[in-house]
């Protein structure tokens, strides 16, 4: 959802078209949650109202990963100095920061002007800044708070990637590792675990790493990453298959586990559902973005134009959905 554009590298208007389909999966959770409670009682119904809410939960994975996957790409091949720093923190500040900082504002106004029992002016200032540096002023604004965990740990990456080429080589199994590491001490390791996990960049390493590696070998993937008859090979073929297949397979069981567990069942072990999250929003990034290209080779009229202008929007619709 980053408003970073690629004007010094090949554009890849595609991916305007891999946001659409993020705020999508977004909007789809967010407005069936309700109704996965309300609905119980209604089988037939309920089975939808599942689906759509778990099947969708890609968004929030598919954002972090294109975010890493523009900002490697446009500055891995840059000199890294001050120069560069300041520029990228400053457009982060203009374009995320501050409407953050606003919208969160306006959502802790708004729950304060319903709740009706406003403390004193100081601490409700004390609270609104726990709020606005914990991503709690309104329950969807921790996406905002996780994009800018990444935002102050970007330089790192970006220069420990650029200094040991090794990593970059091997980001995808790196990210993943130190991701289930994360929840693997979060889970045994600690006495208290960290509260609200899903909004600490750590549980989305994989994501952003996976992001990291296409954004820097974009040129050398796209040949596998981008479906074509005219570069399909045997190889590449099943390659696409295989990705297909497994995203159907993790994305239904982790639809099924969940309708299961909903529905009354004594429910599964924790690391399961953790696992299936994982490999379905994971593999699903991926699939959306050879799903954008099909797209926008083959029906580049009315249908990529209102994707590319919701993807466009995806940040503003989100901050006020």
């Amino acid at each position: 959802m980053s408003s970073e554009t690629l004007t010094r590298r090949e554009k890849i208007p595609e991916l305007q078209l891999v946001r659409a389909f993020a705020i999508l999966g977004v909007l789809s959770v967010h407005s069936t949650s309700f109704a996965t409670v309300d609905m119980a009682n209604y089988p037939h119904a309920y089975y939808w109202y599942n689906f759509f809410n778990i099947f969708m939960k890609f968004g929030t994975p598919t954002f972090i990963l294109l975010s890493s996957f523009v900002l490697f790409y446009n500055y891995y091949s840059r000199p890294l100095n001050g120069k560069l720093i300041g520029g990228f923190y400053k457009k982060r500040l203009l374009y995320i920061i501050i409407p953050y900082v606003l919208f969160s504002a306006v959502y802790y106004a708004n729950k304060l002007y319903h709740s009706g029992t406003p403390g004193s002016l100081q601490e409700t200032a004390r609270q609104f800044v726990h709020a606005l540096a914990t991503g709690t002023a309104n329950t969807h604004l921790y996406f905002v708070f996780i994009s800018i965990q990444f935002y102050l740990l970007f330089p790192l990456f970006l220069w420990a990637l650029k200094r040991f080429p090794v990593l970059a080589r091997w980001s995808v199994p790196i990210g993943l590792a130190l991701q289930w590491a994360f929840v693997l001490v979060n889970k045994y390791g600690l006495d208290e675990p960290v509260a609200n996990k899903g909004s600490w960049s750590l549980s989305y390493f994989a994501y952003y790493f996976m992001g990291a590696a296409l954004g820097i070998y974009y040129p050398q993937l796209k040949k596998w990453l981008v479906p074509a008859v005219r570069t399909a090979t045997p190889a590449k073929i099943a390659a696409w298959v295989l990705l297909w297949a497994a995203w159907l397979t993790a994305g239904l069981a982790h639809v099924y586990v969940w309708h299961e567990t909903r529905s009354g069942s004594d429910g599964y072990h924790s690391l399961l559902y953790e696992g299936l999250w994982n490999a379905h929003t994971y593999l699903s990034a991926l699939v959306l973005i050879q799903l954008a290209f099909l797209i926008y080779r083959n029906a580049a009229g009315p249908l990529a134009k209102v994707l590319s202008h919701l993807g466009a929007m995806s940040f503003g619709i989100y901050l006020i959905h």
